[in-house]
């Protein structure tokens, strides 16, 4: 906990981006990024190579993604925040960072990362959490579609029999990955949740998805964020 505590208001009143999954990445221009701080989430590694940088934090704190993953993710030279759940897998990286979250109710916002976070059936929940705790001022999502082709019971575990549909790379959760079906009526109730949390503390969560079904938060043009810094 010493560790979090390190990072409580460090970055207050800043902005950040939390950067989804979702396929609209590709309709998007991230080299502005580069010089923003960044929340990355789950499997967004894979974008790395590509872009040509990384992600200032990386968030997981799903179970399946995280049995998975494990490997990537303890090879990556950032901070990472994850769920105390995987410790057996990352308790010798030096650059991983422990939460206590958890996916059962009371359904809360926590601006207190070194106490209990509820996880909102979103990792995406997590880091607006960590955001408040480490004290940005505006935070402004991207790549968070909130709409998948595959349909089926909220939270239900499947495996992926081909092509990924939902994400940015056909590869993300790609064939023979098991990954959960999203809850977006449960990630509705938390993003209200934070927005409320947000806007009492008067900071703002706004949505820069290009083309996101979300309707929680405000919208903002993501090409106009940087016109003043062009």
């Amino acid at each position: 906990m010493r560790r979090l505590e390190a990072y409580r208001n460090r970055h207050a009143g800043q902005r950040c981006f939390i950067i989804g999954n979702g396929p609209s990445l590709r309709k998007m221009d991230l080299s502005p990024l580069r010089h923003e701080i960044t929340f990355g989430l789950n499997r967004i590694y894979l974008l790395f190579p590509e872009v040509g940088f990384t992600t200032t934090y990386l968030v997981s704190v799903n179970d399946l993604v995280l049995q998975q993953c494990a490997e990537e993710m303890r090879a990556l030279a950032l901070p990472k925040f994850i769920t105390w759940r995987a410790r057996r897998w990352f308790a010798d990286d030096p650059n991983t960072l422990f939460l206590d979250t958890d996916y059962t109710g009371p359904e809360t916002f926590s601006g207190e990362a070194t106490g209990r976070l509820f996880e909102g059936f979103t990792v995406t929940y997590v880091a607006m959490q960590l955001a408040f705790f480490m004290g940005f001022s505006q935070v402004i999502l991207i790549g968070v579609d909130h709409n998948f082709a595959t349909q089926g019971p909220p939270n239900a575990a499947v495996v992926s029999q081909g092509n990924d549909p939902n994400h940015f790379s056909p590869n993300y959760f790609g064939k023979g990955f098991k990954w959960q079906l999203p809850d977006l009526e449960g990630s509705e109730r938390a993003y209200r949740l934070a927005r409320a949390a947000y806007e009492a503390a008067g900071r703002t969560i706004l949505d820069a998805t290009v083309g996101g079904k979300l309707t929680i938060f405000p919208k903002v043009e993501y090409t106009r964020l940087f016109d003043a810094t062009a």
